[in-house]
């Protein structure tokens, strides 16, 4: 859908543009902002309108699921002679008696997973041993097996799995006082599930917080082990660590322009002024070079983005790879973007934001000087990202590493990939902000925009077809993100229009394009009133009218039924490793599910 709007929107801007072209000066060009504010507003009204019906027409179509009747409640009070599961059990019955269901404590059980963890690379150890029937089944017992006694591998890692097991036991039976002031609270209906949801529970507003529940194998679930003070200090961890790695991705950014720029990398380094003066040497410097080493320095910052995400407190994979495409969408805006249009210091980058009257001129000055850059960088990053995500070839060398070095010929290992839409969903949108800044300064970008966005079109829908498996499903929540860019890219474009009609010494189109950034943002003031609330939560004529289909469905108690263990830790499921209780040898690992 992404691929889609954007190439209708870059091809309607191409074909303006061109017939433009035949005009002289920028005494007309003031019209080409209100244009594509006029198409962009348009088509986003369409489609925004058509992303909240599929989401409703999803939930129409949507199985019961158990999150849909499931809510977390964190800030349990602290009972007085009770645990944590009979506290929310009579709260719940005594103020939700007709709909309450069923609910689930959670527990502290960080350790047991660390085991459990140990538990599975000793079962992919002797899988891989009795796959290759090694004849070196023995080794010495002590240090990195240089020293001590010789021991059957086989014999000694199963040994280890029945210690394991037996410290799992031992920890299970001691996590009755292991309770967490949250619980996974089920209830009859969704209505029932609405209302306890959006309706304070309790006078104190810190206690009983409701918030919607992931799906089951959505859940995230070692953080909920960590204390409320423990939360709030990460994150204010992530938000410092956040700003000082964008502060700190300047020193690569500070060498690539370097590199766009012969006589400062001559000033530099002077023994290369020769080797510069050569016109294929300084092209490919310029020109490829620049925009390659930022790639493979960005290549970096999507795992560090998650890393954050998953630090600060959310309970769902799907939550943190929203709040990493969030951050990685702004940390590229800036690095990529104003950093190397603003050539300088961060102190006078900071300097340019805090004097507004200034910015419009700046921009004016800086953004068509690194024309080229962009393009270069729409190549370099968006082509080859395509190439490479059609052909997955670092997935395919990894794989191949193993295989020789691990000797992992078991397909049991493998695991169907997930798309990783924290990393592409920013790069899919920060082009389209390169295409709407830059349509009207170098058009000539576009072409290579429309490529990328037609090529990635067919590549993408191929790799979710055949290639990726959904782990969660968010139904449609990315897209307010998409939308939020796109509003960006238009007062940018504006702002950049504004400046250059004002260097052109043009008042009348610089008076003209004054109110197109505040009717851009009364328009998304406009959408976010009138569509956003269905990316936040199902209206009750919807979630009335799925209660009514589920009435008459003799399957609803069975599933009720199943909805008291739902949200049960994989940690408490049953796991066996070692040799079974019916004589077995073999060794066992059951697969963890929720």
């Amino acid at each position: 859908m992404i691929f889609l709007i954007c190439q209708r929107n870059l091809w309607n801007l191409s074909v303006f543009q061109m017939s433009m072209m035949v005009q002289t000066g920028y005494g007309f060009t003031f019209v080409l902002p209100m244009f594509s504010l006029e198409l962009s507003a348009i088509s986003f009204i369409v489609e925004y309108n058509y992303i909240s019906l599929k989401r409703i027409a999803y939930f129409y179509s949507s199985k019961r699921q158990p999150h849909q009747f499931t809510i977390l409640v964190r800030g349990i009070p602290a009972p007085t002679g009770s645990s944590f599961s009979q506290t929310v059990e009579n709260f719940f019955t005594e103020y939700h008696p007709s709909t309450y269901l069923s609910h689930t404590v959670v527990r502290r059980t960080s350790k047991i997973q660390s085991l459990i963890n140990d538990a599975e690379k000793l079962y992919r150890k002797l899988g891989n041993l009795k796959a290759r029937n090694s004849q070196q089944r023995f080794m010495r017992d002590g240090f990195l097996g240089l020293f001590g006694q010789k021991v059957d591998i086989v014999d000694h890692y199963e040994k280890k799995l029945e210690d394991i097991e037996d410290n799992v036991r031992l920890e299970r039976s001691s996590l009755a006082a292991e309770e967490v002031p949250a619980a996974f609270v089920s209830f009859k209906s969704r209505f029932g599930t609405a209302i306890a949801l959006h309706i304070q529970q309790g006078i104190d507003p810190t206690e009983w917080v409701t918030e919607r529940a992931p799906e089951p194998k959505d859940v995230y679930w070692p953080f909920f082990s960590a204390s409320f003070m423990k939360r709030g200090i990460f994150k204010i961890a992530v938000v410092v660590a956040y700003i000082a790695l964008t502060i700190l991705f300047l020193i690569p950014v500070v060498v690539v322009q370097g590199l766009t720029h012969l006589d400062q990398l001559e000033t530099w380094l002077p023994f290369l002024k020769g080797l510069l003066s050569l016109t294929f040497v300084s092209d490919l410097v310029t020109g490829y070079l620049p925009s390659l080493i930022l790639q493979l320095f960005l290549s970096v910052v999507p795992p560090i983005m998650i890393l954050f995400s998953s630090m600060q407190g959310y309970i769902s994979h799907s939550q943190i790879q929203k709040s990493a495409c969030t951050k990685l969408l702004w940390f590229t805006v800036w690095n990529i973007f104003f950093a190397n249009v603003l050539s300088g210091s961060a102190l006078y980058l900071v300097n340019v934001f805090l004097e507004p009257k200034k910015i419009p001129s700046v921009l004016a000055e800086a953004v068509p000087a690194q024309a080229s850059f962009f393009i270069a960088y729409v190549v370099t990053s968006g082509w080859t990202s395509l190439s490479s995500e059609l052909f997955r070839l670092f997935p395919l060398l990894c794989s191949f590493m193993k295989r020789l070095f691990v000797g992992k010929d078991n397909d049991d290992d493998f695991e169907v990939p997930q798309m990783p839409y924290h990393s592409e969903i920013p790069r899919v949108l920060f082009f389209e902000i390169l295409g709407v800044t830059y349509f009207f300064l170098a058009p000539l970008i576009l072409p290579f925009l429309l490529v990328y966005y037609c090529l990635g079109y067919i590549i993408y829908r191929n790799q979710f077809l055949n290639v990726y498996a959904s782990k969660f499903e968010t139904g449609g929540k990315f897209w307010p993100i998409v939308h939020n860019s796109t509003i960006f890219s238009l007062v940018l474009m504006h702002i950049i229009a504004i400046g250059i009609f004002g260097l052109k010494k043009l008042p009348l189109a610089s008076s003209l394009s004054i109110p197109l950034p505040v009717l851009t943002l009364i328009f998304n003031e406009y959408c976010r009133k009138r569509f956003r609330p269905i990316f936040k939560a199902y209206p009750t004529e919807c979630l009335i009218k799925k209660d009514r289909e589920d009435q008459n469905d003799p399957t609803m108690t069975e599933f009720l039924e199943k909805l008291a263990t739902a949200y049960q830790d994989p940690a408490l499921m049953p796991v066996q490793n070692s040799r079974s209780a019916d004589g077995r040898s073999s060794p066992l690992l059951c697969a963890v599910e929720v």
